[in-house]
């Protein structure tokens, strides 16, 4: 139950939690996107219909200059004005009507009755053409009484003084306008306002269109003191919802592969555990059997022993004295696996002291020695000269010292090198005992500090448990390196005691 509720706990932080938070950061990034987009498009299309509309005020200046020219020769007689003007407001769908009028804005000529009773004088784009003199387009659109809606347009008709002679007037029609702006886009929403922000014409814009303020780009024109606006077009969703399905795929592919991964470490690091669990729980076991059988072997042993030597010395023909010599040796082998199991039981049972590990080193000296010359080894001596001061049992750590010799000697196939290294740190010092034995396998190098667990034909599997277990209650850690045909190196690191000055 508690694995499954932590299964749950681990999913919910590594695939819910990070699915959700980054799902909500990608849907505002593609919905900023896409506003980008919308946004751009709209700006284009501004542009294009600010293009299209300096082109049409281009043109439709240039023609009336061309018949500014006209009238300039014609004044004196502007009836003659009149037909050119009706043959152009005629082949021009552009225009509404065309007017001629003097230097103080009265009508001389027009081609539309409609405006002949009409006083243009009262305009205020006249009056800015009598005042400047330049070319004005009204800022008003302007009713007829047949309900065209149009825009007036006038020009100077100046002398070689560049003295005002008379106005030439067009009136554009806006419906034109409008028609030739749904040739480009039929769809889009747009209006063209003036300087006050006045709407001069619009295309497909309801109320509603204009509540959100934010929906609209807006971009000025150049030959006229309007702009246009241009309202985004309306996200699809079909496409958000497309990108966000992909984004969200790769991030349940992504969020699952990584709950698998930490899945897979969470089982190993908990297998790890049952493991070392297990064996505290062999080593408590054989510590507690330990405890209450290892006296009472012993006590039977040693009268069997001393029944042995009796009749050992009874019995003295060399056959007898061959079974008394094996008898022997295996009684001996139950007594230091009954040790072994004593140690195991209880490693910290004597009274730890302060001892200089040299001399610890120094006494063993000629017994490693002793036992590498009966293998025909070499031993390689590098020990520091200051004193190196630890905490811990001296005849145990004797007997990690040779237990661990006496497994790199049987390592030898033959002759080799047996290097004994002693270093001093800061806090601590490190002794090395390498050997260029044949190694051990990878497979069993996971395995050797398992109780019970021995490559050898005769041995108990103990060994390495009880130095890691005599190691570990000095505080210090053992491990081991090995490669096979290359060597061994085990590595004892122990805290160092540092000695108190007066």
């Amino acid at each position: 139950m508690r694995i499954r509720k932590g299964s749950i706990l681990t999913y919910l932080i590594v695939v819910i939690i990070p699915v959700f938070l980054l799902g909500v950061y990608f849907y505002y990034n593609i919905l900023k996107d896409n506003d980008k987009n919308r946004r751009d498009h709209a700006s284009w299309v501004a542009f294009i219909y600010q293009k299209n509309w300096d082109q049409f005020i281009s043109e439709t200046v240039t023609s009336l200059r061309i018949l500014s020219l006209s009238a300039e020769d014609n004044l004196i007689l502007p009836e003659k004005m009149e037909p050119l003007l009706t043959r152009v407001n005629q082949n021009d769908p552009r225009y509404g009507g065309l007017y001629l009028l003097d230097d103080k804005g009265n009508l001389l000529i027009g081609t539309v009755s409609l405006r002949n009773d009409a006083d243009f004088s009262k305009l205020n784009f006249i009056q800015e053409v009598i005042n400047t003199k330049d070319i004005i387009i009204s800022e008003h659109e302007e009713i007829l009484k047949n309900n065209q809606r149009i825009i007036g347009l006038a020009t100077p008709v100046l002398d070689e003084n560049h003295k005002l002679k008379a106005i030439l007037v067009a009136d554009l029609r806006i419906d034109y306008m409008r028609n030739l702006m749904k040739v480009l886009t039929p769809d889009t929403k747009l209006y063209v306002v003036n300087g006050a922000d006045n709407t001069l014409l619009e295309m497909n814009v309801n109320r509603n269109d204009l509540m959100d303020s934010s929906e609209w780009v807006t971009y000025p024109m150049d030959r006229l003191p309007w702009s246009i606006k241009v309202k985004m077009s309306e996200r699809n969703k079909n496409v958000i919802i497309k990108e966000m399905a992909e984004y969200l795929f790769i991030l349940l592919i992504i969020t699952h592969i990584l709950f698998l991964l930490i899945k897979y470490i969470l089982l190993s690091i908990h297998t790890g555990k049952e493991r070392k669990e297990n064996e505290l729980q062999k080593l408590e076991l054989v510590g507690t059997l330990a405890a209450s059988t290892a006296h009472e072997i012993r006590n039977p042993l040693t009268g069997v022993k001393g029944l042995i030597q009796l009749l050992s010395e009874k019995y003295t023909e060399p056959d007898d004295r061959y079974y008394f010599d094996v008898i022997d040796s295996e009684l001996k082998r139950i007594n230091e696996i009954v040790s072994e199991f004593l140690i195991l039981g209880k490693p910290t049972a004597q009274l730890m002291e302060n001892v200089n590990i040299h001399e610890i080193v120094h006494d063993l000296r000629p017994l490693i020695i002793s036992e590498a010359n009966s293998h025909n080894v070499e031993c390689v001596w590098q020990i520091s000269d200051e004193p190196i001061v630890v905490k811990c049992v001296k005849d145990q750590m004797k007997q990690v010292i040779l237990n661990i010799a006496k497994n790199a000697f049987e390592s030898f196939e033959s002759s080799g090198t047996l290097e004994i290294k002693l270093q001093a740190f800061a806090d601590f010092c490190k002794l090395e005992i390498s050997d260029n034995g044949k190694g051990i396998p990878t497979d069993e190098l996971e395995k050797i500090f398992r109780p019970f667990f021995t490559s050898k034909e005769t041995g108990t599997g103990l060994g390495l448990v009880i130095c890691r277990r005599i190691i570990n209650s000095f505080g210090g850690t053992i491990q081991i390196n090995s490669k096979e045909t290359i060597g061994t190196t085990v590595e004892i690191t122990l805290p160092i005691i540092k000695e108190k000055r007066d």
